[in-house]
């Protein structure tokens, strides 16, 4: 799982980036499942994965708000 960078979603669309955070969403819910399940060996992506919506969020309010930075 590699973190998502700035700078390459700066450039997407609001809607882009809200289908992102859906998937995201989707592969963080699989995630936390697999680890329930004793599947998962890669804890850490979990972290990043929340750090990647979070990012993607906050994206998506600046552009909402016209705040082009």
């Amino acid at each position: 799982m590699k973190s998502l960078k700035p700078a390459e979603l700066r450039d997407k669309s609001v809607p882009e980036l809200e289908e992102l955070v859906r998937q995201e969403r989707a592969a963080l819910y699989k995630a936390r499942r697999d680890l329930v399940f004793r599947q998962l060996t890669d804890t850490a992506s979990l972290k990043v994965r929340r750090h990647n919506i979070a990012r993607l969020l906050t994206l998506i309010a600046e552009k909402k708000s016209g705040g082009d930075k």
